[in-house]
């Protein structure tokens, strides 16, 4: 999978959610505050997350927020200890943001993509509950 064909999946998915690319990294947000990304595609390492490697040559990052349930279903209890983040084409814990339930992928296949699809719906559902919730 490019970026611009998860982009595009991503953009069909939020009918009435939007996109903001800020330093290369796009953030996909449903409504319009921009507060709390569902979904991100991240490029390049920065001063808090370079645990991937993404300034590796055509590596992104494809991470989404899924829930507390979901994200036990995944990865039972979590040890950071033992997960490559830098690895290409897995599903795993996001290397910063876990403990908030966050999953990331680097440079996801097609078939690895379809297993994510289920989780960015999720994500989506969970900012629209938040939304509705204020």
């Amino acid at each position: 999978m490019t970026e611009d064909a998860i982009t595009q999946h991503l953009i069909d998915l939020m009918a009435g959610g939007h996109f903001q690319v800020a330093d290369d990294n796009t953030f996909f947000f449903h409504g319009t505050d921009n507060k709390f990304p569902f979904a991100t595609i991240v490029t390049k390492d920065n001063d808090f997350d370079s645990a991937s490697n993404l300034n590796r040559p055509g590596v992104f990052r494809l991470n989404v927020g899924v829930g507390k349930e979901t994200f036990r279903a995944l990865f039972g209890e979590l040890d950071e200890g033992n997960i490559d983040f830098t690895a290409l084409d897995k599903l795993m814990p996001h290397p910063v943001y876990a403990k908030m339930y966050w999953v990331s992928v680097i440079n996801p296949s097609n078939k690895t993509f379809e297993t994510v699809k289920p989780l960015l719906t999720e994500a989506r559902s969970l900012a629209i509950a938040r939304d509705k919730s204020k």
